[in-house]
C-alpha cells in the first residue's frame, strides 16, 4: 500500500525502527518545531508500547506471559493488558480466527519445520477488573504480531493530537495505515488484482494475506499456514482492529466476509 505522492507534498514526515518494520510519520503541520516535537513524543511512545509487546523482548510483558506456570498471575502494564483485551476480543468475534496465543505454531512456519505444527493447548485467562494474567494451564505462547502494530498505530494518533497535531498519515510498514483529521489520504494498493486506490479519513486500513511472498498467517481451523496467493484489505475506524480482523478474514470465504461485515463495524473489505 502507498499513500499518494500529492497528498504528502506539504507533509513533515519521520521514520523510526520499531517492531521489525519501519513507521513512518506524516504530520500536516506548519509549524516544524512543533512537528519534530510532537513526533519525538509519538516515535517514543512507539518504543515503550514495543517494549511491553514484544515477545522476542525477555523483560517485556509478553514475554513473562510466555514462561508463566499453571497457577500463577501476573500483574502488567496498561498497554499490554489494553491490547491483549482488544486481542482476546477479536478473536471472540471472529470465532477463533484471530488467535494471539499460536506463538509456537507461528514459530513452525517460520523455522519451516519439518512435520505438522503442534496442537494449540494451555489456557491464559485475562483478569476482567484490573491488569493481570491468570494461568490456568501452561502451554500458550502470545504473539501479538497480528495487532500489536495497529494498537502502536492507535495510541500514536492519540498522542499526536494532544500535542496539537491536527492532520496524519501513520504507518506501520505497508501492511497499516492511519489516517486522521480533516485531510483524506488515497492509497494505492499496488498488490491488488484491479490496482485499486482507496481513500481514507479518520480510519485505518490493512492488508493480510500472501502475495508474492509467504506470510506466516497460522489457521487455526486447518492448523497450517494460509495458502499462498490470497490477500485482503479491510477497512476499519480503528488500526488496531483493522490489522487483526483482516488477519481473520483472509481466512474467511466470501459469504462469511459479507456476514462479518454487517454484523460488525467493518467499512470495507477490498
Amino acid at each position: 500500500m502507498v499513500p499518494n505522492k500529492s497528498s504528502m507534498k506539504h507533509a513533515q514526515i519521520y521514520e523510526h525502527q520499531a517492531m521489525n518494520t519501519v513507521f513512518t510519520l506524516c504530520l500536516l503541520e506548519p509549524d516544524p518545531a512543533l512537528a519534530d516535537k510532537s513526533a519525538l513524543a509519538a516515535i517514543q511512545l512507539l518504543d515503550e508500547i514495543e517494549n511491553k509487546l514484544s515477545r522476542y523482548i525477555e523483560s517485556s510483558d509478553i514475554s513473562q506471559i510466555n514462561h508463566m506456570k499453571a497457577g500463577e498471575s501476573l500483574f502488567i502494564s496498561q498497554y499490554a493488558y489494553d491490547c491483549l483485551r482488544l486481542a482476546f476480543d477479536a478473536n471472540r468475534v471472529t470465532g477463533g480466527l484471530f488467535d494471539s496465543t499460536l506463538g509456537k505454531q507461528i514459530d513452525h512456519l517460520k523455522n519451516k519445520t519439518e512435520g505438522i505444527a503442534p496442537t494449540p493447548f494451555g489456557k491464559l485467562l485475562i483478569d476482567p477488573s484490573r491488569p493481570a494474567v491468570h494461568c490456568e494451564q501452561a502451554g500458550r505462547q502470545i504473539d501479538l504480531g497480528g495487532i500489536g502494530k495497529g494498537f502502536a498505530l492507535d495510541r500514536m494518533k492519540k498522542c499526536l493530537r494532544d500535542w496539537g497535531i491536527s492532520a496524519a498519515l501513520l504507518s506501520a510498514g505497508a501492511s497499516t495505515r492511519l489516517a486522521f483529521g480533516d485531510t483524506g489520504w488515497d492509497i494505492h494498493l499496488e498488490e491488488h488484482p484491479n490496482r485499486k486506490t482507496v481513500h481514507i479519513k479518520e480510519e485505518a486500513i490493512s492488508a493480510s494475506g500472501t502475495n508474492r511472498q509467504r506470510a506466516h498467517i497460522f489457521s487455526p481451523q486447518l492448523g497450517t499456514a494460509l495458502p499462498e496467493n490470497q490477500k485482503i484489505w479491510l477497512v476499519h475506524e480503528s488500526a488496531a482492529l483493522a490489522d487483526a480482523l483482516s488477519t481473520a478474514c483472509v481466512l474467511m470465504n466470501k459469504e462469511e466476509i459479507e456476514i462479518f461485515t454487517r454484523k460488525y463495524r467493518v467499512f470495507s473489505i477490498l
